[in-house]
């Protein structure tokens, strides 16, 4: 099982993560308390230790900016949560080869089936982007596409979520105290993770 620490903002959240390197580190350009500008990510990107994939997240932005930024090394792989169908990944692929995660709102199940057809390399099944809070698990059924787990996954429920067996799980309040990304949450959650 892979993990991603999302929302890094701050020189001290490269720190971290180079301390307890995860798989994949979240840039986000789309609008949120955690939102980088391209010039910022460019910055923490530098000082991101080699392993460490840096992936953008997006929402409803411009195929030709999202392959801008991948083109010029910024991020390495692309995560789309906004209304990016079959056809806008068809299009972005056009423009770059970044490996495409879909996030995919799940409330019912077959929800994430629905996705499989998209054209994406990964699914991010969530509860709706932002919220940190976890959607019912159950809910995600039989899913082609390797998917990662996002959405209140913390130290409390980690265990739970992996033995779904997802591809990986997507963690971003939940490697955070009061609002920012906390040194001890990530290098436990990285162990949990390197230990399955």
């Amino acid at each position: 099982m892979k993990i991603k620490i999302c929302g890094l903002s701050r020189p001290e959240d490269i720190e971290y993560v180079n301390a307890s390197p995860p798989d994949y580190a979240g840039f986000v350009f789309a609008r949120s308390r955690r939102q980088v500008t391209p010039e910022r990510a460019a910055e923490l990107r530098a000082g991101l230790s080699d392993g460490i994939v840096p992936v953008g997240v997006f929402r409803d932005e411009s195929a030709e900016t999202v392959a801008a930024l991948y083109e010029s090394g910024v991020i390495a792989a692309v995560q789309l949560h906004g209304d990016e169908d079959a056809e806008y990944i068809r299009a972005l692929r056009a423009l770059c080869g970044a490996p495409v995660i879909k996030a995919v709102r799940v409330t019912s199940a077959g929800d994430a089936a629905l996705w499989d057809d998209c054209g994406a390399d990964y699914l991010l099944l969530d509860s709706g982007g932002g919220t940190g809070t976890p959607f019912d698990w159950s809910l995600i059924g039989s899913v082609v596409t390797p998917y990662f787990i996002a959405g209140g996954v913390n130290l409390g429920n980690i265990d739970e979520a992996a033995a779904l067996r997802p591809f990986g799980v997507d963690v971003s309040s939940g490697a955070e105290t009061g609002g920012l990304k906390d040194r001890g949450k990530i290098r436990e959650l990285v162990e949990y993770v390197r230990r399955r």
